[in-house]
């Protein structure tokens, strides 16, 4: 029953917002937004947080298959709960931040698949590793101080020896998996 309010809410919302969010370009409002990871160490669960993270998003709510993403992730503005374990992610055998400042995710296609659930098709590099990677998210456009703007929210699962994150010891699966849940949970303003 929620989403078949939030679907009749956000089709007349497309409507009054649709002439001047069509093709629009979108700049993550970094204030308000968060990208968090989860991982666990010998099996206790940890969180840590992507700060300072920049995107842009040129996406047409009407015509969403038109897009393109950039995000760029700072690695040294990782936020984590202790400067041990900092130290630990920026050393050369996890995210070498000396060598590889930034993380990158850049998509080129989108498709839709209900009426604010999408997918991107992009790369995602990480340290010297580039992959491919599908990018399902949600989408819901709001009117914020008279302007419109995106709410994208998102889970994904990152293989973290796909991209070099964790060489000698920290290759070790049974300390700490290879699985990396990332959450987005961002806004963005029309450019």
């Amino acid at each position: 029953m929620r989403t078949l309010v939030k679907r009749a809410v956000f089709a007349p919302l497309l409507l009054v917002v649709g002439a001047q969010a069509q093709a629009a370009n979108w700049e993550i409002d970094s204030a308000e937004s968060r990208v968090v990871f989860k991982y666990s160490y010998e099996g206790t669960p940890y969180e840590g947080e992507f700060k300072n993270v920049a995107a842009t998003f040129d996406i047409d709510p009407m015509n969403p298959a038109s897009c393109d993403f950039s995000v760029t992730i700072p690695i040294a503005d990782i936020s984590v709960g202790d400067a041990e374990t900092l130290d630990y992610l920026m050393d050369l055998e996890m995210f070498d931040v000396d060598q590889f400042p930034t993380a990158t995710f850049h998509a080129e296609k989108c498709s839709m698949s209900s009426m604010n659930q999408f997918s991107s098709e992009g790369m995602l590099t990480i340290r010297d590793q580039t992959h491919p990677m599908t990018f399902p998210f949600t989408m819901e456009m709001e009117m914020y101080d008279g302007q419109p703007r995106f709410h994208l929210t998102s889970e994904v699962t990152v293989q973290r020896l796909d991209y070099g994150v964790g060489q000698g010891y920290w290759a070790n699966t049974a300390t700490i998996p290879n699985e990396v849940v990332v959450v987005i949970d961002v806004y963005a303003n029309q450019k």
